[in-house]
């Protein structure tokens, strides 16, 4: 199922979000991204934290889609190896279950350039919170 994205959300406009492509009920999404020149550093290369970001995003939107839209996937571990330098123009990230359990899960992902390139690939480790709880937690906190 393909989703366009509200390009009104400040996270998904800061991170350069096109659309979402596909959000698979077996646990797997695939994001579209535009690399912009203002996230990258010396050479034009983008900065690892977008790039982590990304992958991050991906692995994050394949948890709610195999466990619904009251989770929060929260992240416990998360490691990226990078590749090859991202540049500016489009990328996919793609993120997918490889276990998921009752609290705990485990995803996979990668950033891929327009020609298919892969730029970096990634692992999390997540907490499957109940989104009602961490909400009603920030309120509490006054955010």
């Amino acid at each position: 199922m393909a989703d366009e994205t509200n390009t009104l959300d400040p996270l998904y406009e800061s991170m350069g979000l096109i659309r979402i492509i596909e959000l698979d009920p077996s646990g797997r999404a695939v994001l579209e991204y535009e690399a912009r020149a203002n996230q990258c550093h010396s050479g034009g290369v983008v900065q690892g934290g977008f790039v982590t970001g990304w992958i991050d995003a991906a692995m994050a939107h394949a948890a709610i889609a195999l466990n619904g839209p009251d989770v929060v996937p929260m992240s416990l571990e998360l490691k990226v190896s990078f590749f090859a330098p991202a540049r500016p123009g489009i990328v996919i990230a793609e993120g997918w279950v490889q276990n998921n359990g009752r609290r705990t899960a485990f995803f996979e992902g990668q950033l891929k350039d327009s020609a298919g390139t892969i730029l970096a690939k990634g692992t999390s480790t997540v907490m499957l919170a109940d989104r009602g709880r961490i909400e009603a937690a920030s309120k509490a906190a006054g955010k």
